[in-house]
């Protein structure tokens, strides 16, 4: 299976069906249906749903008791059993049945030429417009029956799971319009007993506020059940004697919208979406108490009958239906963002203020270089000292020149301070890092341009130190500047050094999110114009460390030229760590976000000048840089992490908190699996 294709990388594609809907006409709807399911075949799509007694139409009351329909619908699904021979796609369509003395609203599963099984709707609405009492009997409690159907017999019941033997994580549940309108849902023990895609066939009026409540629903089962939900309701066609039709559907996983259709559309639509398999599969195995509430409630489980059936997908290219984000700490919606940001900061601010509160320091000590981290952990400091009531000179700032510091972020530093009003000072670091070189015997220390690990470690170690000695000094903690990045690639000095700190407020931060925190703090003005200002300059700059002097005519020393693009490095990061995906999964990920910058969305203020593209070969290099950083080198410097607050859902790396892992692992297995399955430049 080519590395492009969908099915390879746990994905599902799977559709929500409105045909427009002939009033008592099997045969018409069948053939309408049929066309839908053609196109979802085209489509490449695993499972089609459609709505709630497609088959005959929803509205048509006392017709559906008559034998002439009912003979009419079973002639119906024989057709499309028929004809579905060739499709790879799983049909679900309503259909109204009997069995034994009884009609049943049911759903009826059909593939590749046969009918998998037919499950009946178990609760039946019988108040204000709702008569399905009148006409139907309810499902509830059967289980291990057959019924006799379009020249064959199917397995019946409530108790029915479809499980794609080639597609892992496949197995789809159904249950039926007011089945989710419950306290406790078919759909619930459906998830229990192992599905991961929930297929709710619908009928539904529409009447004012109810998409948003059906939407809510459908978000909330997708949630709890850590599942797909795919809905659609009925729409253009249905009778309109007393009510109205909005043909709604909504493809929900986990919680987050996938993809709408557009509601009250004349002549019908397809709404499709690509569902991700192992997200599930993985948030289930991670989320211990889904299998912990499956043996409380005695489910079922054990005693599902589970129908098999082979997909047989394409293997070729068939395109993602799906937003990635770019950013995915970024949000590229400008709402979510700013609610994002808002948040994120007020964390960080009142992790800090409880800190210290509950240690009763009164002063913070923070080295400031003018680069993105520092700047950010400043701002922060300053708000927390303002939330205390303490004057700003409380924040004592110390910017720290060595052998390579730049003149730019050194003014960028010390006009920051300036307009926050905080204690500023300089304290240059060369003559002391000199001396110990020079001690060590370390070539410089002779006047030899040598700039190792050594020469630039003596530099961060020596801010470091003498950041916690000023602490001392002064009775104030020292506060931690390195983000959640640097941590996952280790690009951290140890111990004495950007690692250690008294409180790191930017620990849980990402360095792709910082920048936006910090244009969010600008663009709600928590601080003057002139702190703004500076902020901007600070955000235009490129990122450095600034511990290896560059000759004249020279770039300085670029962190991402060493360690790889940030936003690369926090896709892969969050990935990795939120989900613990296949580094083949992150690359086939990363190259549908990365591959063209003018395709998709941007988040909000992002320059257009930085709006840059990845091929698959760059993804590929930078994600076994990544690999061989997080996995087998930076973890001893994580196993040792001062506190500070988790920001973000993607995870945090504190050996207390989401991430434990040991020191002296390997990145074998990752690296393998990367070789194998990433096509090598």
């Amino acid at each position: 299976m080519s590395f492009h294709s969908i099915y390879r990388h746990g994905f599902a594609r799977v559709a929500a069906c409105v045909t427009v809907a002939s009033v008592a006409d099997p045969t018409a709807n069948a053939a309408a249906i049929l066309n839908a399911a053609r196109a979802c075949h085209q489509n490449a799509a695993a499972l089609a749903v459609f709505p709630e007694l497609c088959l005959s139409g929803y509205a048509i009351e006392d017709l559906v008791m008559q034998d002439p329909l009912l003979d009419s619908v079973e002639r119906g699904l024989a057709t499309l059993a028929e004809a579905s021979a060739e499709l790879m796609t799983v049909l679900v369509i309503g259909a109204p049945l009997r069995f034994g003395a009884r009609i049943y609203n049911c759903a009826v599963v059909i593939h590749r030429g046969r009918i998998l099984g037919v499950v009946p709707k178990t609760y039946l609405p019988t108040y204000r417009e709702f008569y399905e009492g009148r006409h139907f009997a309810s499902g509830a409690g059967m289980a291990g029956l057959e019924i006799a159907i379009a020249q064959t017999r199917a397995p019946f019941g409530v108790d029915l799971l479809f499980e794609a033997e080639d597609i892992p994580g496949l197995t789809v549940g159904v249950e039926v319009c007011e089945d989710m309108w419950i306290p406790v849902t078919p759909a619930s023990e459906l998830a229990l007993a192992g599905a991961t895609v929930l297929a709710n066939l619908s009928g539904s009026p529409i009447t004012i506020g109810r998409a948003r409540a059906r939407a809510l629903l459908c978000q909330s089962c997708s949630a709890r059940c850590l599942a797909a939900y795919v809905y659609a309701a009925a729409g253009d066609g249905e009778s309109t004697t007393d009510l109205a039709w909005d043909g709604q559907t909504a493809i929900f996983e986990n919680g987050v919208l996938l993809a709408e259709g557009e509601r009250f559309r004349r002549g019908g639509q397809i709404t499709f979406a690509d569902v991700d398999l192992d997200l599930l599969r993985q948030e289930r195995v991670s989320m211990g108490t889904f299998d912990d509430n499956r043996r409380e409630i005695g489910t079922r489980g054990g005693s599902f009958r589970r129908t098999a059936f082979s997909l047989r997908p394409p293997t070729a290219d068939i395109g993602l239906i799906r937003s990635v984000e770019r950013f995915p700490f970024v949000p590229s919606d400008e709402t979510r963002l700013a609610q994002d940001c808002y948040e994120a900061y007020n964390i960080q601010v009142a992790g800090l203020v409880q800190r210290l509160q509950a240690t009763g320091t009164k002063r913070v000590v923070i080295g400031v270089s003018g680069g993105l981290d520092s700047t950010h952990a400043l701002i922060v400091a300053a708000k927390a000292i303002d939330l205390l009531g303490l004057p700003r000179s409380n924040v004592l700032a110390y910017t720290l020149p060595g052998f390579a510091t730049g003149s730019q972020s050194k003014s960028y530093a010390l006009a920051l301070m300036k307009a926050l009003h905080v204690s500023a000072h300089e304290l240059d670091i060369r003559p002391t890092a000199t001396q110990m070189l020079k001690e060590l015997g370390h070539p410089f220390g002779r006047g030899e341009p040598v700039y190792d690990i050594t020469f630039e470690n003596v530099q961060a170690g020596l801010r470091t130190d003498y950041l916690f000695r000023l602490a001392n000094y002064h009775g104030g903690i020292v506060i931690g500047t390195g983000d959640l990045s640097e941590l996952a690639l280790g690009w951290c000095t140890y111990g004495v050094g950007d690692q250690m700190s008294h409180y790191n407020v930017n620990a849980g931060v990402p360095k792709t999110l910082i920048q936006h925190l910090i244009r969010w703090v600008i663009v709600s003005q928590q601080f003057a114009p002139e702190v703004g200002d500076t902020l901007g300059a600070i955000l235009a700059a490129e990122i450095s460390p600034e511990l290896v002097p560059a000759a004249a005519g020279e770039k300085p020393q670029s962190t991402e030229a060493a360690i790889g693009p940030y936003e690369l490095q926090d896709f892969n990061l969050f990935y990795t760590l939120r989900y613990g995906f296949r580094p083949s999964k992150i690359a086939f990920l990363a190259w549908h976000a990365w591959k063209d910058g003018a395709a998709g969305q941007w988040p909000p203020g992002f320059p257009a000048d930085q709006r840059r593209a990845y091929g698959l070969a760059e993804i590929r290099h930078w994600l076994e840089v990544f690999l061989r950083r997080f996995f087998a080198f930076s973890q001893f410097k994580r196993s040792a992490l001062p506190n500070g607050p988790k920001v973000s859902a993607g995870g945090s790396l504190s050996p207390r908190g989401d991430w434990r892992a040991p020191s002296d692992g390997n990145a074998a297995a990752w690296l393998e699996d990367l070789q194998r399955n990433v096509p090598p430049p």
